[in-house]
């Protein structure tokens, strides 16, 4: 198929214009003089036609890291199956390939004076995989079944602004008192506690999609099979094969399906890179969901128009079990570990892809913040060296009777790189004994929940929306995904206040000090900040790095090559 593009910057395309359709009897002048300011353009600034000449089959292979642990979106909780879940559904607002908000299944909305009441007005064109119309009632039951304690969601505390979110979550009200109502079919109201500055962020994220409500009540879980799983976004489950792949089909009901051209994708679990780059090499991939550290100054240099970094929103990290010997009731010792690792070596020799080294929690260049770090950031290594050894001293450990620990990664290679430095690190500078364990990514996710067994484990957080609440709530005392075990009185405190506060500097303060107290508790290991990288194959069109590393299939489109 070969598809010729005319594009003037400032002018529609002048066939698709429908006021120009419509006076095109009466005002032929104003087409001809577009046309001849189109010509004049062309001449002064030089072509922008491109031709596309786009593959007889329109099918997306992406390597997607680990088996996603759910395609529950009111469940989900890692990368792999927000990645899916994003080609599956449509949140009330959308994201362009760069990144950039933009209406989804709402197609406008209103906010009050005070910033306490979002109106969203649905697209009543909007359909879900089997045809049924998508409407406000769908959104209320997705936003009540995410906080009801019986789903169990370890994400529910995301959706903490929303009115009595907090309430109906802790088992004191019933979702019905959620702040979210349907006014008529197509119109959403959703009533907040505060201001929240990154509420319309938040709403692209997997927690707060639509329900199918027919499907759940007849399926219960096991809604998210194929077959039994309705979408409402560009693209509907076909196939899963468990450890093998995840089909999507296009979904022909979608609202804005003449704009999607990508016609099929195929999500494979990639967790050792190396395999997943030999697959990509041989035309099994057309992109990888990450590169391995060992082959990544061979890629640099032989596939440098392949090879896409980027900034990326997030903090690779280790967490201490602070609920369990030995590190309960034992800041000193987590102190020492962390003080003897040296981030500018695993940045620079064993990552290698421009990732920053990590002394504090919260990434830069979020606006408005000013990040915080560690209280050893500015010593030498020979100070932190002394002050480390004393440290691990006074916990009673010593080289004659070292500490002995496991250190619990999920399956991938270069986790196993930087687990494999850091214990040598441990090892070298206070005699530490380490027993690296290597879990599946479900299984590692799970023990890490139970903190039965875990001592020391990897762990990264992304940011679900560029503010640094994202980071901060991770670690509040009931948030599901905080496998640390940290509560500190003050520090909810903080969230809370920072949550209800509207003046947006002296909110930014609240959460600075906030993450003080996280850093002075030495509860995580800050190791480094993420950049994205993964290998795109140039006949892949549409794809757009941005900070939150969030690619929507039906963006793309796949050039004949």
């Amino acid at each position: 198929m070969l598809r010729l593009r005319l594009t003037i910057p400032g002018l529609h395309s002048i066939p698709d214009h429908p006021q120009l359709v419509r006076q095109r009897p009466r005002r032929k002048w104003a087409q001809c003089v577009l046309v001849l300011l189109g010509l004049v353009w062309f001449g002064l600034y030089g072509a922008s036609v491109a031709a596309e000449e786009l593959a007889a089959v329109q099918a997306l292979h992406r390597g997607n890291g680990a088996e996603p642990q759910t395609l529950d979106p009111h469940k989900a909780e890692d990368v792999s199956s927000a990645n899916i879940l994003r080609d599956l559904y449509e949140g009330l607002v959308g994201e362009a390939p760069d990144g950039t908000l933009i209406p989804g299944a709402a197609e406008r909305w209103q906010v009050n004076a005070d910033g306490t009441e979002y109106t969203f007005y649905l697209r009543r064109n909007a359909r879900w995989s089997n045809g049924d119309p998508v409407t406000a009632e769908d959104f209320v039951a997705g936003l009540r079944r995410a906080v009801d304690p019986l789903t169990a969601s370890h994400y529910a505390q995301v959706l903490a602004p929303i009115r009595n979110a907090a309430a109906v979550i802790a088992g004191q009200e019933p979702p019905t008192m959620l702040g979210a109502r349907a006014v008529d079919a197509y119109t959403l109201q959703i009533e907040l506690i505060a201001p929240t500055p990154y509420f319309l962020g938040l709403l692209t994220h997997s927690t707060t999609y639509p329900i199918h409500r027919p499907s759940l009540a007849q399926h219960g879980a096991r809604f998210t099979r194929p077959g039994n799983l309705i979408s409402n976004g560009a693209y509907r489950l076909s196939e899963w094969v468990v450890h093998s792949h995840i089909k999507l089909a296009r979904n022909t009901h979608y609202w804005d399906n003449v704009h999607t051209t990508i016609d099929e994708v195929s999500y494979y679990p990639t967790e050792d890179s190396n395999g997943a780059f030999k697959r990509y090499r041989a035309g099994g991939l057309d992109w990888t969901g990450t590169v391995p550290l060992n082959q990544f100054r061979w890629i640099r240099e032989n596939l440098a128009d392949e090879l896409q970094v980027a900034p990326y929103l997030g903090t690779y990290f280790y967490g201490f079990n602070i609920t369990r010997p030995p590190f309960k009731d034992a800041p000193g010792l987590r102190h020492a570990l962390s003080m003897v690792i040296d981030r500018e070596i695993l940045t620079g020799k064993i990552t290698g892809a421009g990732e920053v080294p990590a002394y504090g929690w919260v990434p830069p260049g979020v606006a408005g913040y000013e990040a915080q770090g560690v209280n050893f950031s500015a010593l030498t290594p020979a100070q932190r060296l002394a002050e480390a050894r004393r440290l691990y001293a006074a916990a009673g450990y010593s080289r004659v009777r070292p500490l002995e620990i496991e250190l619990r990664y999920n399956t991938s290679e270069n986790h196993k790189k930087v687990a494999v430095a850091i214990a040598a690190m441990w090892k070298q500078a206070l005699g530490v004994k380490t027993r690296l364990v290597n879990e599946e990514w479900k299984v590692f996710l799970e023990t890490r929940k139970q903190k039965v067994h875990t001592q020391v484990f990897r762990a990264g957080w992304i940011g679900d929306y560029n503010d640094p609440y994202t980071f901060a709530e991770l670690f509040h005392s009931g948030h599901g995904r905080n496998d640390t075990g940290f509560v500190n009185v003050d520090y909810d405190r903080l969230l809370q206040k920072a949550s209800l506060t509207t003046d947006a500097k002296t909110r930014m303060l609240l959460l600075e000090q906030a993450e003080r107290i996280l850093l002075a508790e030495h509860t995580i290991v800050p190791i480094y900040f993420y950049v994205s990288k993964r290998l795109v194959k140039p006949y892949i069109k549409g794809y757009a790095a941005n900070i939150l590393d969030h690619h929507h299939s039906k963006h793309m489109r796949v050039l004949k090559h």
